[in-house]
């Protein structure tokens, strides 16, 4: 094994559309030293998911010149700890099925996973708005709000995955009962209320047309139902953050995905927040991530630096 490949932190981020791979420095001088994106093709199926992975490896060890003893892998699902298997993927092809166990065999090295949402709290707190703004913290929320809604917790700067593996899964809690039946076979969850498609969807149901959230949040000033569409993410977002808050009284929320753009989320949302939480003022500092859509990968990679 090169020098390179012991002091350098390799991460992949399987992704729905594509995998990304990179190689880092460690923390203490981080940079980038490669980065490169293939598709992922899941429509292919399981055996062709892991294929894509192996070739996406084969060319960062082309780049590096030989290959790490460990890489760490963002995944769009839980790794069940008992089982061994993967389960709650929205890449369907890979519930069920050992990806950890086939990845350490297809690769030939050791494979640490997370979540796609640990990845992205941990790739904040490590490398981004939480290493930049606020250094001393040592508990971190980090959320996801776009296509779906997720979570991932970080302590002292490791991930928490949990007995179970579903540590930080904020979006699956129950919210409102308006949401409506959920994938995951309950009703009202976080993610029912708080994604885009179902903001869009209650748009079309108030106002009998479609629109996107980038129109509704532009319109909400000329359009009521628009704006009945944003004060229902406002309100509906300070009562779910209050039970993470009311839980686990994070030292920092960091808010990713589409949705985490909508400045009223820091204003109106804050509102709904002080109404909710569990004490008397809100001092939680909730920021937006500054890393974009490589916080994944970034994550990924720095699940091997806590493994030492």
């Amino acid at each position: 094994m090169s020098t390179m490949n012991q002091d350098r932190l390799w991460g992949i981020d399987l992704g729905g559309t594509k995998i990304e791979g990179a190689i880092l420095t460690p923390a203490e001088s981080p940079s980038v030293l490669y980065r490169e994106r293939i598709p992922t093709e899941a429509f292919r199926g399981y055996e062709h998911i892991v294929g894509q992975i192996a070739k996406m490896f084969r060319l960062m060890t082309e780049f590096a010149g030989s290959k790490p003893d460990r890489i760490g892998i963002a995944t769009p699902g839980a790794l069940d700890p008992q089982t061994g298997v993967m389960k709650n993927c929205n890449t369907t092809a890979l519930n069920g099925k050992p990806l950890k166990a086939d990845l350490e065999r297809a690769l030939g090295i050791e494979v640490h996973m997370a979540n796609d949402a640990n990845c992205f709290a941990l790739a904040e707190t490590r490398l981004g708005v939480v290493r930049q703004q606020f250094p001393d913290a040592r508990v971190v929320f980090g959320v996801i709000m776009g296509t779906g809604v997720g979570g991932g917790l970080v302590v002292n700067g490791e991930v928490i995955n949990g007995l179970h593996g579903i540590g930080g899964e904020w979006g699956h809690n129950f919210l409102d009962a308006s949401g409506g039946h959920c994938y995951c076979g309950k009703k009202g969850c976080v993610e029912k209320v708080l994604s885009g498609p179902a903001l869009e969807a209650y748009y079309e149901s108030r106002a009998g047309k479609k629109k996107r959230m980038p129109e509704i949040v532009a319109d909400a000033s000329s359009d009521d139902v628009a704006r009945e569409t944003l004060k229902r993410l406002t309100d509906f977002f300070g009562q779910a953050i209050s039970v993470i808050i009311n839980i686990i009284d994070p030292h920092v929320i960091v808010i990713g995905g589409g949705l985490g753009n909508i400045d009223a989320i820091y204003s109106e949302g804050m509102d709904s927040l002080k109404k909710n939480i569990f004490n008397n003022r809100v001092e939680t500092p909730i920021v937006r991530p500054v890393l974009g859509d490589s916080a994944g990968v970034f994550g990924a990679a720095y699940l091997v630096e806590t493994k030492e």
